[in-house]
């Protein structure tokens, strides 16, 4: 059977996916394009496969065929491909390991898709969203991240309740400022850290740098006042994973 018709009810719930209330509802996710569909049926979260007709993908997953027009109705891409996936939300464990990162109210989905392909290249082991985060499942966030957001472990906390407990824990708390701090190339190594990248526009909270052991900057050029979020947290954790 070929689904042709965007008023069939399947079709308009895996559409309602696109929004967020709909996807912590039905704790359901789209991925679009094949790359992230196969990093999804790896990961063995992919609950569903719609596909262009006549175009073959032979996972052992259930399986729509639609047209072209139905498949343009429910992907968020101006020019959509042949494949999207229908995914469960990623169940992950509170066990942080000794590499942590922090986002405090980082809004940008391309700078979180970003940051979360850095912490898989330089060995984060838990990145945390606090409040005020994007949602990890914004489609421009799963497409920045290039499927990555698979191989990492990706919690939701209230950042001013877990950095003490960080603390009791013996972590070292690190928090990330333009000025005033530690230079990056000076800062020694730690045996259980955790990096707090700030928002966009303002960086950390203030409760939040309260709350900081000290804080670093990365050292630039001086006609360069600020680096872009994605880019600074890309640096940092580079070096500090030397």
């Amino acid at each position: 059977m070929v689904y042709e018709s965007i008023d069939n009810k399947k079709i308009k719930d895996i559409k309602k996916l696109t929004q967020k209330k709909y996807r912590d509802k039905f704790n359901l996710f789209i991925v679009e394009g094949e790359h992230l569909v196969l990093e999804a049926y790896k990961k063995g979260v992919l609950k569903q496969l719609i596909l262009e007709k006549d175009y073959i993908l032979p996972l052992d997953v259930d399986t729509l065929y639609v047209t072209n027009n139905v498949l343009s109705y429910l992907s968020s891409l101006d020019t959509p491909g042949k494949v999207i996936g229908v995914v469960e939300k990623l169940e992950n464990t509170n066990k942080l390991g000794d590499k942590i990162l922090m986002l405090d109210n980082v809004q940008d989905p391309g700078n979180l898709g970003t940051i979360i392909r850095s912490a898989v290249a330089f060995n984060i082991n838990t990145i945390v969203l606090g409040e005020g985060c994007v949602d990890l499942y914004n489609s421009k966030v799963i497409r920045a991240s290039q499927g990555l957001l698979f191989h990492i472990n990706i919690i939701e906390s209230n950042l001013l309740e877990l950095i003490p407990n960080l603390k009791e824990k013996e972590y070292t708390i690190i928090g990330t400022k333009v000025t005033f701090g530690k230079s990056l190339k000076s800062i020694d190594k730690f045996k259980k850290i955790c990096i707090i990248m700030g928002n966009e526009g303002n960086g950390m909270s203030e409760e939040i740098s309260e709350l900081t052991d000290f804080n670093v900057y990365i050292d630039m050029n001086k006609d360069c006042e600020s680096l872009n979020v994605g880019v600074a947290a890309s640096i940092i954790l580079y070096e500090l994973d030397k």
